[in-house]
């Protein structure tokens, strides 16, 4: 998931990318070894700046998709129409290239499982990335708590991890619910069309058990569910967002 780069006081360093792994048609996930990334919090994102060889810059901000536990730090880029970093990043970037990183940056839209109540996660498009983070850590820590992912797509080819995320949904706590938008298989038993008051009749606690609600995606995505949240009586403190709308990728 791309956003604006946000500036800061932190160190630009080099690391090393170790794979590139298709993941749609339009989504990679790019492995990196970053020999001082001092770690980070499920959840975060780093900014990401590539030099020309005439000296111009441009950078973005992605979230990271990789558990702090994980051996590599992992980025997922989806490309954007004519934009000038993700482009490079999915199509020319290969094992061995070295990318120019900065973070990690937010502390706000972060998991580590000292927030109580059980987990709900919801997902637009490439917003999905630091929820995965977060499933990642929570599995990597054994962490008991309960997990459900509502993920939007506007197809099957269009969902990001999609073995992994079929993989998590057979148990350990763990519900992943795909709704697809656009189009779907004959026999899809899955929902269909946009996250509604009967999926979400089905997949949140009552306000009572205080879940630790957080939705990423695009601003209309973010700010329709976060809406419906704090109108079932959610307190707007349990419900964190993270939203992105058109870029330059």
């Amino acid at each position: 998931m791309a956003r604006a780069a946000l500036s800061g006081r932190l160190t630009w360093q080099l690391a090393r990318v170790v794979e590139v792994r298709p993941q749609t048609a339009r989504t990679k996930t790019i492995l990196l070894d970053a020999p001082a990334w001092g770690g980070h919090r499920a959840g975060q994102h780093v900014d990401v700046r590539l030099t020309a060889e005439d000296g111009y810059q441009a950078q973005r901000s992605y979230s990271i998709a990789s558990a702090p536990e994980d051996e590599h730090l992992a980025l997922t880029v989806e490309e954007i129409d004519d934009g000038e970093v993700s482009p490079y990043l999915t199509e020319e970037l290969r094992a061995g290239d070295e990318l120019e990183l900065r973070g990690p940056i937010g502390g706000w839209f972060v998991w580590e499982g000292t927030e109580g109540g059980p987990l709900l996660l919801f997902g637009g498009g490439s917003g999905v990335v630091p929820l995965r983070a977060m499933l990642r850590h929570r599995a990597a820590t054994a962490d008991p708590t309960p997990a459900r992912l509502v993920y939007s797509a506007r197809s099957l080819e269009d969902v990001i991890y999609r073995d992994e995320l079929r993989e998590a949904n057979t148990g350990d706590g763990v519900e992943v619910h795909l709704a697809l938008t656009r189009s779907w298989p004959e026999d899809w038993t899955g929902y269909r069309g946009r996250v509604d008051d009967a999926l979400l009749d089905a997949v949140t606690w009552p306000a009572s058990e205080r879940p630790a609600i957080y939705v990423c995606g695009p601003n209309g995505f973010v700010e329709a569910i976060s809406r419906q949240m704090v109108a079932r009586g959610h307190a707007p403190e349990r419900v964190k967002t993270e939203r992105f709308g058109p870029t330059s990728g």
